[in-house]
């Protein structure tokens, strides 16, 4: 029997600047190519008015060599993350 992976969730800890450790579920994870750069999209599962669940995006920086997560920086770089998760929209 093969196991369907795809209802499997994946979890990572967040320790924010204050030490505290939040829990949060993993949708996607890619790097642009050309430039190397690494991101993260996940959720804390909060709802907003429209009962949407809310996402977050966020730049993994590994040159230290413990992972932290950045803020995205220009609205280009932006652009092109909102285009992967249209993508990702079309294909479910």
């Amino acid at each position: 029997m093969v196991e369907n992976k795809a209802n499997e969730r994946k979890v990572m800890s967040i320790v924010s600047n204050d030490g505290s450790i939040e829990e949060v579920e993993v949708i996607l994870a890619f790097e642009f190519k050309d430039t190397g750069k690494e991101y993260v999209v996940y959720t804390k599962n909060e709802r907003d008015e429209n009962e949407n669940i809310t996402v977050y995006v966020s730049n993994i920086d590994q040159s230290s060599g413990e992972p932290k997560l950045l803020g995205v920086e220009s609205e280009s770089e932006w652009n092109r993350i909102k285009d992967v998760l249209r993508e990702l929209s079309k294909a479910e």
